[in-house]
């Protein structure tokens, strides 16, 4: 697996490989403490600067790719492939969050869309995504998508207020990709 940083367009969204210049706009968007709620670090307020910088640095150890998420010019989110595997041809999709105006919209099957078909595109073989247990909105869209339940680990990551979260885990392999994008694209097609 090669997974390369590039630019990712759809019809309704456009992924941008996080840089400096993108702090203020996703200030700006990540200012919703709702946001948060089940994350392992918290990015809102006086918080986003740890949170920014968290990012770019493990971006630039090369452990991930995180993405401005763009619509019509504007930042409203952020997803990352991370524990970028190339070994064992494996990486996660992750640190999704979007701006509430665009829960519930085509954003966020497309930009599973453009990351799931980028990463097997580079040779994955399998794409794993996560969420914590009491996020049911998350897992619901996992499984809606097609991705596969595969279990639970329990106090698998200590989060940002001192709570333990139990990590449920999905994934996506190479053979079924095909079904999970033909999914997808009569979502984004509807």
């Amino acid at each position: 697996m090669n997974l390369i940083s590039k630019i990712h367009s759809g019809n309704t969204v456009r992924l941008a490989p996080l840089t400096e210049a993108h702090r203020e706009g996703m200030r700006l968007a990540a200012n919703d403490p709702g946001i948060w709620k089940w994350m392992s670090l918290r990015g809102d307020g006086d918080h986003f600067d740890f949170w920014f910088d968290f990012v770019l640095d493990d971006q630039a150890k090369g452990n991930a790719i995180s993405h401005a998420v763009m619509v019509d010019n504007n930042i409203i989110g952020h997803s990352a492939y991370l524990v970028i595997t190339p070994p064992f041809n494996r990486v996660e999709i992750g640190w999704t969050w979007y701006a509430r105006a665009h829960r519930g919209t085509k954003v966020n099957p497309e930009c599973k869309f453009l990351l799931l078909d980028h990463a097997f595109d580079c040779g994955a073989e399998r794409v794993e995504l996560k969420t914590h247990h009491k996020n049911i909105q998350s897992q619901n869209a996992m499984s809606k998508m097609g991705a596969m339940r595969e279990g639970v680990l329990r106090h698998h990551a200590k989060c940002w207020d001192g709570s333990y979260r139990d990590t449920v885990f999905f994934s996506v392999l190479r053979d079924e990709w095909p079904t999970v994008k033909a999914g997808l694209e009569a979502r984004l097609n509807a």
